[in-house]
């Protein structure tokens, strides 16, 4: 499943890429449900990710797991994917971004970190992401897609950053070492709205079913 592409050192240079897909959240401001269940077209979103991950040719993917666990581990257990659990989730997504992190293998040239709310990223997305990764400007270790001017996601970095997080403090993710390194950090400028569109709040279910003309449901058996 590696990720052949052009441009670097040669006419094909391979990038090994490694990612972190956090569903580690309690969903309060969904009703503590499990966002990442929510189905569109009757798949549910975080099969979505993951389906998009392996598209785009990922090597090697791990899930971070915290509340609700017992109910989204069931839907993922047939992907070729290392399930992680954070045990204290309500620390925050820098404590599952550190566990996910960890939990890649060494030999790898890039990470993305993705979120599993998403539901509108495909293959081609994260290709797009990759690709951008691939001809960022000299220096720089961390590509984050940008939405008329407002950041999306995910975001992809050097094995170099994560290994940076993985030394620094408990409280280090990767937005708190960009915020360190903005040197380092460049925008993927991209009109394409599918990197901004996540699901937080019964609002965002109501504009995604508005602007999209699909609605997201909740497969049957979900409880708070």
């Amino acid at each position: 499943m590696g990720c052949i592409l052009k441009g670097g050192g040669g006419l094909y240079s391979r990038v090994v890429v490694g990612a972190v897909l956090l569903a580690a959240g309690a969903g309060s401001r969904i009703g503590h449900k499990p966002k990442s269940l929510l189905e569109l077209g009757g798949v549910p979103l975080i099969r979505r990710q993951l389906i998009a991950l392996s598209g785009a040719g990922v090597d090697e993917v791990v899930v971070v797991l915290g509340h609700h666990a017992g109910q989204i581990e069931p839907v993922v257990q047939t992907f070729p994917v290392t399930v992680v659990h954070n045990p204290q989730p309500d620390d925050g997504q820098v404590s599952s971004q550190r566990i996910g992190l960890a939990a890649l293998g060494g030999k790898l040239d890039a990470v993305i970190v993705a979120l599993a709310d998403q539901p509108l990223l495909n293959a081609q997305d994260i290709t797009a992401l990759i690709g951008a990764f691939k001809k960022r400007p000299e220096g720089t270790q961390v590509v984050y897609p940008q939405v008329h001017g407002e950041r999306g996601n995910p975001v992809i970095f050097t094995n170099e950053v994560r290994e940076q997080i993985l030394a620094g403090a408990a409280n280090v993710g990767c937005r708190q070492w960009q915020a360190a390194h903005a040197d380092a950090v460049a925008p993927f400028v991209t009109d394409n709205h599918r990197y901004k569109v996540d699901i937080d709040t019964p609002d965002d279910l109501e504009r995604f079913a508005r602007d999209t003309g699909h609605v997201l449901r909740w497969p049957a058996g979900v409880h708070a």
